[in-house]
């Protein structure tokens, strides 16, 4: 039995292939690669009339390994990142696909970047979060299922050491069921939700029920991932008139709003064995949160007995949701309170905040003075039990 670290995080950096076709049916308002000598390749969306997405910024991390100075590091952190004006970045932005290094482009060669890293087995989420918030919802289905194909010949190809989660198109719920049925029978473990509803709705809304009770009755893990929305919150928004290092240091407030519909209003109780994954929101919040969201919805039941059925917040959390966390030492020392068959690590490879090439230095540190149990779960145990791996 491998025994190596599983990160229930990581991902992938789109090809070609998940654009093929959209321009010809939705033209300009449709994303596709373009490739400019120096520039590298880009995905745009000619509609907007921005510069669009280098690739490269899917895939800093992997630069690592071509510094010619040692990379620094903290104790039980991830490496420090880079600068835009690194030489080893720059050949990424000006190189595309082409200067990558093969196993982010292909999934038969992703091994080789795991075996550096000392893993087995690596979840792969999307690295175009832009894919979950087009207001064409024609457009959005199509490019889903083109990613769900494309993704699935990706993990196919690596001998068992990638298994992709399906992005479920939730704009369009019967559209949302119908995927999710097609991708079940595809072999899918798990899907990908946008991290906040639709505009105008929330999750708790009966619309999107037939999608909860599908997924509870395979088997199939939710997953909402930090970045992926399905359109931009104001405070995301306003974002650039803030101190961008708060903004980055309250990320898990994103996920909140998300997390109280499921949990209070309605979606857990009604559907008590659909698990759902929040993803690199990290966790040493979790617990404190848990405490704040019970005396709030005491409150409110008292206030409002017919309106409000009250549960345990922590005791939702440990029936129904996971978390995953990279270098989260809050979240290893409040463990008990968040629950170690609840916890689930990450690389986040091949982005900036991963910890590769460095998760076994990082992981020895962070778990130096807990236990070996508690180690196995987290960092493989979990995402095992939970993908039926």
């Amino acid at each position: 039995m491998d025994e190596r670290p599983i990160s229930a995080d990581s991902h992938v950096i789109e090809g070609p292939g998940v654009f093929a076709g959209l321009e010809d049916r939705f033209g300009d308002d449709a994303p596709r690669i373009v490739s400019e000598k120096g520039k590298g390749d880009t995905i745009i969306i000619p509609a907007r009339g921005d510069a669009g997405v280098n690739v490269a910024r899917m895939g800093l991390a992997a630069t690592r390994l071509d510094r010619k100075e040692p990379i620094g590091r903290k104790h039980g952190h991830k490496p420090d990142t880079g600068t835009i004006e690194d030489p080893e970045i720059q050949a990424y932005f000006t190189g595309g696909y082409a200067a990558m290094r093969p196993g982010l482009v292909d999934g038969a060669k992703r091994g080789d970047d795991q075996d550096i890293d000392g893993l087995a087995i690596e979840i792969l989420y999307p690295g175009y979060f832009s894919m979950f918030a087009y207001r064409n919802t024609d457009l959005l289905i199509a490019h889903q299922k083109n990613y769900n194909d494309w993704l699935f010949d990706h993990c196919a190809a690596s001998n068992g050491r990638l298994h992709g989660l399906a992005a479920l198109p939730v704009q369009d719920p019967k559209a949302a069921v119908a995927e999710l049925d097609r991708v079940i029978a595809k072999g899918y473990k798990g899907v990908i939700i946008p991290s906040n509803a639709p505009k105008g709705t929330r999750y708790c809304d009966e619309i999107y029920d037939p999608i909860w009770a599908r997924a509870a009755e395979a088997g199939i893990p939710v997953s909402v991932h930090v970045g992926c929305f399905s359109h931009i919150p104001n405070s995301v928004k306003e974002a650039a008139a803030r101190d961008m290092i708060a903004v980055y240091a309250g990320t898990a407030s994103l996920i909140h709003e998300t997390l109280i519909e499921f949990m209070c209003r309605g979606v857990c109780q009604r559907h008590p064995t659909l698990q759902i994954v929040v993803a690199e929101f990290n966790a040493g919040w979790v617990g404190y949160w848990l405490d704040r969201v019970d005396q709030g919805w005491q409150r409110e039941a008292a206030q409002n007995p017919s309106e409000s059925t009250y549960e345990p917040a922590a005791d939702i959390w440990k029936r129904q949701f996971y978390a995953t966390i990279e270098d989260d030492q809050a979240a290893i020392l409040t463990r008990e309170m968040i629950g170690d068959d609840r916890l689930m690590w990450g690389s986040d490879y091949p982005h900036t905040d991963s910890t590769w090439p460095h998760s076994a230095d990082v992981l020895n540190e962070m778990f130096a003075n807990h236990p070996v149990d508690a180690r196995n779960k987290i960092t493989r145990d979990n995402v095992k039990a939970l993908y039926n791996l």
